[in-house]
């Protein structure tokens, strides 16, 4: 089978009208380019060179066999090309899902790091819950999830890229309000306020406190941590937020207190899933790195 080498040999040899030069040319001896060109033309049953111990022709036939030659290795660096922008980060869409309690926090800070650094890259957002995400994965829907661990992911490949810990957030004159750290025990007297069932926020702070759900406050139940502290700014109860999420829901109201939660942490990690095929790792590479980067930026807590 003729190949790319012989190609490239005839296309210096015709170049250059020495065979030589062209071997020097091509890095090889000249006796290795010569068995090259005389098997090309075995293989073409054409003579695509006249040569003697004085100069080197390119017979009528020869001139068209390598002006096919040509056009053969633009197409060869055409390909080799698009395989490159193929395996550069985020040259292709990615579908990423993420739960509720960290896309709104994370994507304002993600998104215009990724607009600067890849401007032409494509991201396919879901937002939904773990279990919903972590099965959209198994079955091929999305490429990649963003889940707060721990979580069940059997089956899928986990790259914990972050951790954090947990705050309480309550109105200001509350009797621990003064305070930089509180317990899971004197979280018992502060009417704790959690998202309804469903969120691994809720899972994850039962877990960090030792607390049950009859434990928690069930008169009122939340779908989004917004909810949950326009509860507490109408005098409703208390609440836990990732740090994150801080800046965010509190900075707007002065009449909030944080305070950091006392307990072993980190209170959640996250981490990015995926299939154990999954090919495009260096576009999860690069979203990774650059949610780290916007995770990092100075924020209130």
């Amino acid at each position: 089978m003729i190949s790319i080498k012989q190609l490239t040999y005839a296309l210096s040899v015709e170049e250059t009208l020495h065979f030589k030069k062209a071997s020097e040319k091509c890095n090889i001896s000249q006796s290795a380019l010569s068995t090259a060109l005389n098997g090309l033309e075995k293989q073409l049953g054409l003579q695509i060179f006249e040569r003697d111990n004085k100069k080197v022709l390119v017979t009528p036939v020869g001139q068209q066999v390598l002006q096919q030659a040509r056009a053969i290795l633009l197409q060869v660096e055409g390909l080799q090309h698009f395989a490159d922008v193929q395996k550069a980060p985020l040259s292709y869409p990615l579908a990423i899902g993420l739960i509720p309690t960290v896309a709104s926090y994370l994507l304002p800070k993600l998104l215009p790091i990724l607009n600067q650094q890849y401007p032409h890259s494509r991201l396919n957002i879901v937002e939904s819950q773990s279990h919903v995400l972590v099965d959209r994965v198994k079955r091929g829907d999305l490429d990649t999830a963003l889940l707060a661990l721990p979580f069940p992911c059997d089956g899928l490949l986990t790259l914990k890229f972050w951790a954090e810990d947990f705050y309480w957030v309550t109105l200001k004159g509350h009797q621990y309000s003064q305070q930089q750290e509180i317990t899971k025990d004197e979280l018992n007297d502060c009417n704790l306020l959690l998202l309804e069932e469903g969120h691994c926020l809720k899972d994850h702070i039962l877990s960090v406190c030792n607390m049950t759900a009859q434990t928690a406050n069930q008169n009122f139940r939340a779908t989004s941590l917004n909810t949950l502290i326009q509860m507490v700014l109408g005098n409703l109860g208390t609440t836990l937020i990732p740090a994150m999420a801080i800046e965010q829901l509190t900075s707007q109201h002065a009449s909030l207190a944080v305070v950091h939660l006392h307990e072993p942490g980190p209170h959640r990690q996250l981490a990015f899933i995926f299939r154990p095929n999954f090919t495009r790792l260096s576009s999860l590479d690069a979203l990774m790195d650059m949610c780290k980067t916007g995770l990092s930026q100075p924020s209130r807590q």
